[in-house]
C-alpha cells in the first residue's frame, strides 16, 4: 500500500534521508534492534519514495556516521551509531515534548547583539539556524531576542561554538517603556505564517483515522515528520505574548493525542516488518 505523500505539513520535499531520520527516532531508537534494509524500503516505499533513493540516502547516513551496517547471510540490517542515538535522543526528547506545557513567564527578556560580516555568509546561517532552534527571532538585524532568558546559555554555546563571543554582547532584564512588546514579537517570530502552518498541520491529520498494519504505521510516520519541523519554527512563547486561543495549543493537543493513540498498533507492524 503506498499513501501519497501530502503537498501540505509535510511536503515531498523533504528529503528521503530527513525522513529515514524520522523512521529510525521513532522507530529504531526505542525499539533497540537494527532495522532490515527490506523494512525500510517497504516503509519508505509506501510513503512514495524510490528504492534507489532510499538506498542512497542509507548510504549517505552511514557515511555521516549516523548509522552502521551488518550483513547476516544475504540480508542487511542497519543500527544507530552511539552518535546517533544520542542526536535523536536530543531530538525525540525535544519534538515529544513540545508543546505539552508552557511554563508560567516572569517577564524577563535575554537579549543578545552579535555582528557578523555580509561577506560570511554560511556563517550567518550557522548562527541564524542556531539561535532558531533555540527559540531566538531576530525583530531587526543584528539583535535577536528570548523571552526565556534561561535560554542565553544555549545562545552562549551557539555564539562560542562558532567562534564568534568577541562580537556579540548580551543584556537580561524586563522590557522597558519604548514600544510595545507585542510589536515586537510580530517582527521578531512572524506568527501569523507560523498559525498558517499549524492549521495546515491540524487539517492533514486531525481527521484521520487510518486502520491497523501499513496504514497507522505510514501515518504515524508522516504526522511525526511534519511534527518535527515545529521546535524549530516555534520559540513557544509564553501565553501573554500569545494572540488569545492560540492555535499552536490546539495543534500540540492534536499531535499528541493522535500520536499516543497510533502509536501501539504502528508499533506492532514495524515489530512485524523487521521479524519478517
Amino acid at each position: 500500500m503506498t499513501i501519497p505523500w501530502p503537498s501540505g505539513a509535510g511536503g515531498r520535499q523533504a528529503s528521503v534521508k530527513a525522513l529515514l531520520m524520522t523512521v529510525f527516532g521513532e522507530f529504531v531508537l526505542p525499539d533497540g534492534r537494527p532495522a532490515w534494509t527490506s523494512t525500510l524500503l517497504h516503509v519508505l516505499g509506501g510513503l512514495g519514495m524510490e528504492e534507489k533513493s532510499t538506498r542512497q540516502a542509507l548510504s549517505r547516513m552511514a557515511a555521516d556516521g549516523w548509522t552502521s551496517s551488518e550483513r547476516s547471510g544475504r540480508r542487511v540490517r542497519w543500527a544507530l551509531t552511539r552518535r546517533g542515538r544520542e542526536f535523536l535522543t536530543e531530538g525525540a526528547e525535544r519534538i515529544y515534548a513540545f508543546g505539552r506545557r508552557r511554563e508560567s513567564w516572569d517577564g524577563r527578556w535575554v537579549v543578545l547583539i552579535i555582528t557578523v560580516p555580509e561577506s560570511r555568509r554560511e556563517l550567518r546561517h550557522q548562527l541564524r539556524a542556531g539561535l532558531t532552534w533555540a527559540g531566538f527571532g531576530s525583530p531587526v538585524p543584528g539583535v535577536w531576542v528570548s523571552p526565556h532568558a534561561s535560554r542565553e546559555a544555549e545562545a552562549k554555546q551557539v555564539v562560542e561554538g562558532l567562534g564568534l563571543e568577541l562580537s556579540a554582547y548580551s543584556f537580561n532584564g524586563p522590557y522597558a517603556g519604548i514600544g510595545s512588546e507585542r510589536t515586537l514579537v510580530d517582527q521578531a517570530w512572524h506568527l501569523g505564517d507560523l498559525a498558517a502552518q499549524y492549521q495546515g498541520f491540524i487539517q492533514e491529520f486531525a481527521g484521520l483515522r487510518p486502520k491497523p498494519g501499513d496504514p497507522v504505521l505510514l501515518a504515524q510516520i508522516r504526522m511525526v515528520h511534519a511534527w518535527r519541523r515545529f521546535p524549530r519554527l516555534d520559540p513557544e512563547l509564553p501565553l501573554e505574548l500569545l494572540p488569545p486561543d492560540w492555535i499552536g495549543v490546539r495543534a500540540a493537543n492534536v499531535f499528541n493525542d493522535l500520536h499516543d493513540t497510533w502509536r501501539p498498533a504502528a508499533r506492532t507492524r514495524w515489530s512485524e516488518l523487521c521479524t519478517d
